[in-house]
């Protein structure tokens, strides 16, 4: 009796070591999902900079073409933003980056970063000096696309090890779960086992005894598998979580967003490609993506190849080119901008491709408009037949010169490039330092008779002739400019000085006259009254003028 005894401790001492190391070995398991938790959050957080920062790339390059297209100012804002931060943001990038491979991506990108961004200054540079077409030649001749190009396969590299690191990663998470969850199972059975075998053991000394302990031990089971029920459901209520955060975060979003599954159907919009296409959620759910995303050229009316497919065949991001238009299931048309990338698993294998695109009509609106504008101001510059000049006010240095001022001084619009405002009239160097119009600016009373400052002009020739000039000040780009109107006055001084001449003959005619003149308006107010009038009547004309 008391080796059996002995022999049934000895086993519940064994069963106590074992739950021991099954419930030290949880500890550590535990400990174990911790890191791999912090390391998949540190992962996927380098992950997202660098494509925050390649997206941040595009959008500078995209301000800088905009810019480059229509001189606005206002395009430059994403390019300014990150101008000069994103080879820093490399750099960091380089020094958070954990693995060998992927760093070097990054080294190869860091060159090809610094060269993007020096085409980018330098297309900005030469479209700031209105050299239009150069800059236009700069962006057409490719080299910033391909700079692009490369950026895209390195960071797109880079990007593809560290969703592999956290492929692997999440393996290694989900093995120690299942480690864990058999340990604990382990724990449980060992733990129910070991309370059998005292039950036997106390059943065999006390009956009342045996009932207490077994009422314990099954509470202490009943508790474990509590515990172990939590923590399951923790992990499920996180899972869950995470897709409430997924699904609010593309209901709040202001791009469209459709998702496919790997053959192209779909299987998700959001609101706002809900509004876009005229589909629902419900309505579009595994459908051909080209039954709901249906696009055309907005000039030639013909299908546009839809990028899921070119995605899910390359596995690499797509985008759609200009003028492409998305049109609705009620059959209205918007402009549209998209990209489009592949949805890769665990195992890197792709699932389907997720669509974001957005609504430009607005953009592309304003953007003609710009155009539209400026093309209303060269055909009236080339139109009008005075010239129309404008020069830099702090150093005189003429921009523009009109087709009408060209003819008027002889020049070319090259030939006066640059050159001082006083090589075509010469007083203005005699009136002020600067060479620039402050001294000839149009005052308020200028402008209400309708006349300017006369001024004289030199023509290419060395010949002079008489100017009329009314000059405006305005701020361009931060920088004062004056617009000077000039108008070329010799036919009207030729006019003036014939009526001089013929009213002095008629004066000098009338009063040599040999009768007398008298002549009133309808009131009886003398306006006329000669010298024989004088000599007759014997009164001055100053003294009856304007008189009864």
């Amino acid at each position: 009796m008391m080796q059996k005894e002995y022999r049934t401790y000895l086993w519940l001492a064994a069963g106590a070591l074992l739950v021991a190391i099954g419930i030290a070995t949880s500890f550590s398991l535990v400990q174990r999902l911790g890191e791999i938790s912090a390391k998949r959050k540190y992962t996927d957080q380098v992950r997202d900079d660098a494509v925050l920062m390649l997206s941040e790339l595009k959008d500078a390059e995209t301000g800088q073409r905009g810019y480059a297209l229509t001189g606005n100012e206002s395009f430059l804002g994403p390019y300014l933003a990150v101008r000069g931060r994103l080879a820093g943001d490399l750099a960091k990038l380089q020094q958070r980056t954990r693995v060998p491979a992927a760093a070097q991506h990054l080294d190869v990108a860091a060159p090809l970063l610094d060269a993007k961004l020096a085409e980018l200054d330098q297309v900005v540079a030469l479209r700031r000096n209105h050299q239009l077409p150069e800059a236009v030649a700069l962006v057409a001749s490719g080299q910033g696309q391909r700079l692009m190009d490369s950026i895209r396969v390195e960071m797109a590299a880079f990007t593809r090890i560290q969703e592999a690191t956290l492929s692997e990663l999440e393996a290694a998470r989900a093995q120690t779960i299942r480690e864990l969850f058999g340990i604990m199972f382990a724990a449980i059975v060992l733990a129910t086992l070991a309370a059998a075998a005292f039950a036997y053991l106390i059943h065999r000394q006390t009956r009342l005894r045996l009932d207490a302990l077994v009422h314990e031990q099954t509470r202490g089971s009943l508790a474990e598998q509590a515990s172990s029920n939590h923590l399951l459901r923790d992990a499920h209520h996180k899972l869950l979580e995470r897709e409430d955060m997924l699904a609010v975060t593309l209901r709040s979003i202001g791009d469209a967003v459709i998702t496919t599954d790997a053959g192209a159907r779909v299987t998700s919009l959001n609101p706002v490609a809900e509004q876009l296409t005229g589909w629902s959620t419900e309505q579009a759910a595994g459908r051909p993506i080209a039954d709901v995303f249906h696009i055309v050229n907005k000039d030639t009316r013909e299908p546009v190849a839809i990028p899921v497919t070119s995605a899910l065949s390359t596995g690499t991001i797509q985008g759609l080119a200009n003028h492409t238009v998305l049109v609705s299931r009620d059959g209205s048309e918007r402009d549209i901008a998209d990209s489009c990338a592949p949805i890769r698993d665990r195992a890197h294998a792709m699932v389907g491709a997720v669509l974001v695109f957005r609504d430009v009509t607005q953009d592309y609106a304003v953007q003609q408009s710009l155009r539209d504008g400026a093309a209303l101001v060269h055909a009236i510059l080339n139109t009008v037949v005075d010239g129309v000049i404008t020069l830099r006010a702090e150093d005189g240095a003429l921009e523009t010169i009109n087709p009408a001022a060209q003819r008027m001084f002889g020049y070319s619009a090259s030939e006066l490039a640059g050159r001082k405002f006083s090589l075509l009239v010469p007083e203005v160097d005699q009136n002020q330092h600067d060479g620039s119009l402050a001294h000839f600016s149009a005052t308020d009373e200028v402008r209400a008779s309708g006349r300017g400052r006369e001024v004289t002009g030199q023509r290419q020739d060395g010949s002079r002739f008489p100017l009329e000039i009314t000059v405006s000040e305005m701020l361009l780009k931060g920088q004062r400019y004056f617009t000077g109107v000039l108008r070329d006055i010799t036919a009207r001084r030729q006019v003036e000085e014939a009526l001089t001449k013929a009213g002095a003959l008629q004066s000098a005619i009338f009063n040599s006259a040999n009768f007398s003149s008298i002549a009133t308006d309808a009131r009886g107010v003398i306006q006329i009254f000669n010298v024989g009038a004088e000599r007759m009547l014997g009164y001055a004309a100053a003294d009856v003028m304007n008189k009864i």
